[in-house]
């Protein structure tokens, strides 16, 4: 019997020890393909960044050089407009969702949020095409920050729910015991309590949203000239990378690699700061 024991305690150590193995090489196995992809970007992306790319404009076809500059100031306001539409509401969203979770507006608020989240960005953008482009009868940054705006909700929402329910109850009870009103109560002690939670959902929404093209190709439409005019077309880097990389010019093929590089720079400082931010976040009471 002690050696039937001792057997299969062997055996369960070696599955153990194998399961193991085999994890950690299908991790590693699915991050292969994320390292190919920036070697790329970066081998064809590298050459053509200079100080001279990031601060001119794009040169007309067939002269050579150049810059991105319209396309960074573009795709800085597009976010910046897209916070200022999205973060509000989502953060209000997230609040009702965490303090009156089991009403009827609450679970058709959640309904809505999975099914905005799951919707093609392409959709959202003739959506912002079918409300705002029309009507104006021209495009224009504003109706590419607003369906930039959309596609950012459902992250936030969820990162705000979700932070907030850790929260524990005592803190927004003794804060009401104390004589503050409700409203206070939410913006000056429970928002505060898990404001790093809220910022990390709202830089990966960002992170999201700064390489999308399809909602764009509908609404800022795109411009060669640095235009800050939220009323007017304006170009960002994946209408750039898009329209550069589908011409027949090599100078532009250039540009474009190099627009991509400064891109999933962008994206990937994003997401590491979003990282760092729910690293140190400890909800402690």
């Amino acid at each position: 019997m002690q050696i039937d024991s001792k057997t299969g305690i062997s055996s369960r150590i070696i599955k153990d020890r194998f399961f193991k193995a085999l994890v950690v090489s299908l991790s590693f196995f699915v991050t292969i393909p994320f390292f190919f992809i920036l070697f790329y970007i970066f081998k064809n992306g590298i050459a053509s960044i200079s100080w001279e790319f990031i601060v001119n404009l794009p040169k007309p076809v067939g002269e050579t050089g150049g810059g991105i500059a319209n396309a960074i100031a573009g795709t800085v306001l597009l976010i910046a407009l897209s916070c200022a539409t999205a973060v509000p509401l989502g953060v209000a969203a997230g609040v009702f969702l965490s303090e009156y979770k089991n009403s009827k507006l609450a679970e058709w608020l959640i309904l809505c949020v999975a099914v905005l989240q799951g919707i093609p960005s392409i959709v959202i953008g003739i959506i912002a095409y079918t409300w705002i482009v029309i009507p104006m009868r021209h495009f224009s940054g504003l109706a590419g920050a607003i369906a930039l705006g959309i596609m950012m909700l459902p992250v936030i929402i969820k990162s705000t729910e979700e932070t907030l329910k850790l929260i524990p109850d005592t803190l927004k009870e003794a804060s009401l015991a104390l004589g503050v009103p409700y409203h206070k109560t939410i913006l000056m002690v429970i928002l505060p309590a898990g404001l790093s939670g809220i910022v990390t959902g709202i830089l990966l929404s960002i992170a999201r949203i700064a390489g999308e093209t399809a909602p764009l190709l509908f609404t800022a439409f795109g411009s060669q000239f640095m235009s800050l005019n939220v009323l007017k077309p304006i170009n960002a880097l994946p209408l750039l990378i898009f329209n550069y990389a589908n011409s027949p010019y090599s100078e532009w093929h250039s540009l474009a690699w190099g627009a991509s590089f400064v891109l999933i720079t962008l994206v990937l400082v994003l997401n590491l700061t979003a990282r760092l931010v729910t690293k140190k976040w400890k909800v402690q009471f």
